[in-house]
């Protein structure tokens, strides 16, 4: 059997004893006891499924993961930006709880009160012009929805008009059309070719590409041999995951006018960036422009599997009854799930809480880049944040750097998933919402310190 769960050493390795209010570390890790369960997943399972760090969860709740053996992690990753409002909490608990003992557990697009609530709801908290809500279960499959009613809008105007243009570096999914419109290049590869309707534009980052001006999106499409008039949709992360990345409020103004010159439908994808993760309810809130359809994921329940299109009425409506639906489109597990984690959202204030915890976290990561030429840069908006590791002087990616760093944190009770972006050099930040100042900074100490091991 393999000595290593993807990039992360299965040899036990004692690690100093941590007991604080927020930590507990009592064991050598990966715990020895926990091996055969993970050789066995190793055995029965893809290698694709073994890429995050190897402990054992058991339990959940609020900021803090547990394994079955006494250790607990202040959590980092938020299941990869789902759990907002944090594990587990209660609000969603009890619903979910409500519906198990209603017997009320799947019922395909039959109506149900709580969907009902729930896109209600949704609507509420929605910009306004945006007036219907499609349920689904995975952001992929809200993606290739909204590419979907893009195309077809587009194509009910023109033949020709069926053209989705993407940014380079931006991921969507990991299905064939939200493949088609990602922007990372080695994702691709199982595709066996391009097709000539998706087509990539350089993202304005700042950093890979210092060019941010909305001038180079026109001229890639004209380089490209594609006019406006055969552009169906634009979609784009509210920001790009691999940083984060943010539009410049401009580019993204002068973006939606290009779409509302040219009959475009604007889509932004907020699986990542959703439901408070910014400061704000949506990400695109800050560029202050409004899309056209809003692809949501992740946390919009914080916990069960749930996602959802959001958008204009003309454009939602193009298919009629029957014909664009999904198996659990609005199932009542995750839908109590959704309504719960939303309720939670706003009455406990968390999207100001996350606005409010964005400078102790920028203050607290500041230093790292200062120090090490290894780490380069930094992106924070609310409560996500990345750095980038690098080989010094260039802004090549170190993924076996990001990948020491991120082990040292986890042998110190801090839990972040493996690191991301391209070449796998950044070291992504996303606590729940819920998270307390003192626990925050007790986590950037706890990075610090492994900064300091690895790079001195």
């Amino acid at each position: 059997m393999s000595a290593t769960y993807g990039k992360y050493s299965l040899t036990p390795q004692d690690v100093p004893a941590i007991h604080t209010d927020h930590r507990t570390i009592q064991t050598a890790l990966p715990v020895p006891e926990s091996i055969p369960i993970l050789e066995k997943l190793l055995k029965y399972e893809p290698p694709s499924m073994s890429g995050q760090p190897p402990i054992l969860w058991d339990r959940a709740e609020g900021y803090n993961v547990y394994d079955p053996y006494g250790n607990r992690w202040i959590d980092w990753s938020s299941c990869v930006l789902v759990s907002n409002v944090g594990h587990a909490h209660p609000k969603i608990v009890e619903r979910v709880e409500s519906l198990v003992e209603r017997r009320q557990l799947s019922c395909y697009v039959f109506p149900h009160r709580e969907r009902a609530e729930f896109v209600e709801k949704l609507i509420e908290v929605a910009p306004d012009g945006l007036e219907k809500v499609f349920l689904l279960t995975t952001g992929s499959e809200a993606v290739e929805c909204a590419i979907k009613l893009s195309r077809t809008w587009g194509l009910n105007q023109s033949p020709e008009k069926k053209v989705i243009v993407s940014f380079g570096g931006g991921f969507h999914g990991r299905t064939l059309g939200s493949q088609l419109a990602g922007g990372i290049a080695p994702l691709k590869t199982w595709i066996g070719g391009t097709d000539i309707t998706f087509i990539q534009v350089p993202f304005p980052d700042g950093y890979f590409n210092p060019d941010t001006s909305f001038e180079l999106f026109t001229k890639t499409l004209s380089e490209s041999g594609i006019q406006p008039e055969q552009v169906a949709g634009v979609i784009s992360e509210s920001y790009l995951g691999i940083g984060p990345d943010f539009f410049p409020v401009e580019y993204a103004q002068q973006l939606r006018a290009w779409c509302d010159q040219h009959q475009v439908v604007l889509t932004f994808d907020e699986v990542q960036a959703g439901f408070g993760r910014t400061g704000k309810l949506f990400a695109f809130e800050h560029y202050d422009v409004v899309p056209d359809l809003i692809v949501c994921g992740k946390a919009i329940s914080s916990s069960l599997p749930l996602s959802a299109v959001i958008g204009r009425s003309d454009i939602l409506s193009t298919y009629p009854p029957g014909s664009m639906t999904s198996t659990h489109s609005g199932s009542p597990l995750p839908v109590a799930a959704g309504l719960a984690s939303l309720e939670a959202l706003f009455e406990e204030n968390m999207i100001a809480h996350a606005e409010s915890m964005e400078a102790v976290l920028t203050q607290g990561l500041a230093p790292l880049v200062e120090a090490y030429d290894e780490c380069d840069w930094m992106a924070c908006k609310g409560l996500v944040a990345g750095l980038r590791i690098v080989k010094p002087g260039t802004q090549e990616p170190n993924s076996e750097l990001a990948t020491q760093i991120n082990q040292a944190c986890l042998h110190r009770g801090l839990l972040m998933f493996a690191p991301v972006g391209l070449g796998g050099g950044c070291v992504k930040i996303a606590p729940p919402l819920m998270t307390p100042q003192e626990v925050l900074e007790e986590g950037i100490e706890v990075l610090t310190e492994a900064f300091k091991e690895i790079l001195g």
